[in-house]
């Protein structure tokens, strides 16, 4: 048989091959580890530098139980009025690391207090991406566009606080209080009808307080729509929540301002009882409104409703006149002109 000889230049290519790989593999190892390292390090650092990256054995203990610490300082701080207080408080919580939506909220709302809408829609934005199920940040943000007149925005997150409330209520925010708020928004867009069934479901709603700005504003979109007596019913009841809260008042700003209250829907009921030609239910608004003038001392409001109640008598009157004229009775020649609008016979011979 012939012997089969291999090629004397096999075995040396692949030592050349397995030498070139050995001598190319601790290298790249080794560089690429240099490079991962430096750019763990570049992150921890710049993670320290900004408080997201702690220690995890201590963040469960120092950390939240520092940043709760601020959060309750600065909740604190907002409602006595310190904002700047309230904001480097709150500012802490979002620098420790801890997610908290309720601080970003929160800090929102102070920013909004000082008039800062740019950085009060960052934070409410900020919570919203971090929970989209909270009430609050929905309601909040909703209020802001409504500030600052974007009233579509406003009332797409109004709808989403609705939605998200429906399964996951928010003790703070009352539905009674969100269908309140998106009535003032159609009322605002001229939507009557839009109007005055989420203010109806507003008060249909059993959790939360009732507000007299419900009723007023609900009178509001009923007189726009021509529902005069409708209006005069929830100005009425609008009158009757305001008189049971004047009884707990101890503040005497709140005290006056509730009067004032009383007074201008007293006004408006004057005002709609003419459009329904009830002079006298007018007169009596009037009067009635006079007194709560008189009683907080303004004297601009009573001398207004003054002329305004001296000008309806004499119509009464001129009324009352008329109507005996009609029936019959004798009156002198100017007040059967008055009632009949005839010219005197004198000024037919001018005429003439």
């Amino acid at each position: 048989m012939r012997k089969v000889i291999k090629k004397t230049n096999d075995k040396p290519k692949s030592n050349t091959v397995k030498t070139m790989t050995s001598g190319w593999t601790t290298p790249i190892y080794v560089y690429w580890f240099i490079i991962l390292f430096f750019i763990a390090a570049t992150f921890y650092i710049l993670g320290r530098s900004h408080g997201m990256i702690h220690n995890p054995a201590t963040l469960n203990e120092e950390i939240l139980m520092q940043a709760n610490d601020y959060f309750n300082a600065g909740k604190s701080k907002l409602e006595q009025g310190d904002i700047e207080g309230a904001i480097a408080d709150l500012t802490a919580v979002v620098n420790s690391g801890v997610v908290s939506g309720t601080a970003y909220i929160a800090r929102g709302e102070a920013y909004m207090l000082l008039g800062d809408y740019k950085k009060a829609m960052a934070d409410f934005n900020s919570a919203i991406e971090h929970d989209s199920t909270n009430v609050s940040a929905y309601y909040d943000r909703a209020l802001l566009e409504m500030r600052l007149e974007d009233y579509d925005a406003a009332m797409i997150d109004i709808n989403n606080a609705l939605v998200v409330a429906a399964t996951n209520p928010n003790p703070s925010i009352a539905m009674r209080d969100l269908y309140a708020k998106r009535g003032q928004l159609n009322l605002w867009q001229k939507n009557w009808d839009g109007a005055i069934a989420d203010y109806t479901n507003s008060l249909a709603r059993p959790d939360g307080t009732v507000s007299p700005d419900v009723y007023a504003e609900r009178a509001e979109a009923y007189t726009a729509k021509g529902d005069y007596t409708d209006a005069i019913t929830d100005y009425a009841s609008a009158m009757q929540v305001i008189k049971e809260q004047l009884n707990g008042v101890t503040d005497a700003a709140e005290g006056e301002r509730l009067s004032h209250d009383v007074m201008l829907y007293t006004e408006k009921s004057a005002a709609l009882y003419l459009k329904l030609d009830n002079k006298e239910a007018a007169l009596t608004n009037l009067a009635a409104a006079q007194q709560i003038a008189i009683a907080l001392n303004d004297t601009d409001t009573v001398e207004r409703l003054n002329t305004l109640i001296t000008d309806l008598q004499e119509s009464i009157a001129a009324d009352k006149a008329a109507e005996e004229a009609k029936k019959g009775k004798v009156y002198t020649l100017d007040q059967l002109e008055m009632a009949k609008g005839e010219p005197t016979p004198a000024e037919s011979t001018v005429n003439q």
